[in-house]
């Protein structure tokens, strides 16, 4: 009786200890992944060295800060002006072109007014599309560091590239 007592008390003991452990392992793995998610910033923050893309793309000094938000509002008027492009694409390629001004385009009018369907023409859509979206993926991923010279940058960036080109999509929906 003396053996069977000690034989289970071995046995919970033993278990005892490999559910603590377990939980113990558990709770490491939880902590760990927890301190990962806690040193991401979700608040907006100040800083003079906030990575920029990449690691190697720390400013080290204020001057170095200051150059990365002037290139942040360069990037952001320049997603407007590449905008405004897109918008009035085919009245550039004309231009461009030297074919004078195209008042026809896709999807708008009636039906006599209606563009058809060209491969050349596809292919300038598709690229400026493709050129628009990495540039806002690029800014968005600036304002996601959450720094708020970086999102200061961004917005001073669309103000101008608005202020400079915001006559040529006037007449658009897409702003």
């Amino acid at each position: 009786m003396d053996m069977s007592m000690s034989m289970s008390m071995a046995t919970a003991t033993s278990t005892a200890m490999s559910m603590a452990t377990s939980a113990s392992s558990m709770d490491m793995t939880t902590s760990s992944d927890m301190m990962g998610m806690s040193s991401m910033a979700m608040t907006f923050f100040t800083s003079a060295s906030t990575p920029l893309y990449s690691m190697s793309w720390m400013p080290a000094s204020t001057g170095q800060y200051a150059g990365t938000c002037i290139f942040l509002i360069f990037m952001s008027a320049i997603f407007r002006g590449l905008l405004a492009v897109r918008v009035n694409l085919f009245q550039v390629v004309r231009s461009a072109r030297g074919q004078g001004k195209d008042e026809t385009c896709y999807g708008m009018g009636n039906k006599a007014n209606i563009r058809p369907w060209r491969a050349s023409e596809a292919a300038w859509i598709a690229s400026m599309d493709c050129l628009l979206g990495g540039v806002a993926y690029l800014l968005m991923i600036a304002v996601m560091t959450m720094n708020v010279g970086y999102f200061m940058s961004v917005l001073a960036g669309i103000w101008v590239g608005s202020f400079i080109f915001g006559r040529f999509m006037a007449s658009s929906a897409a702003h």
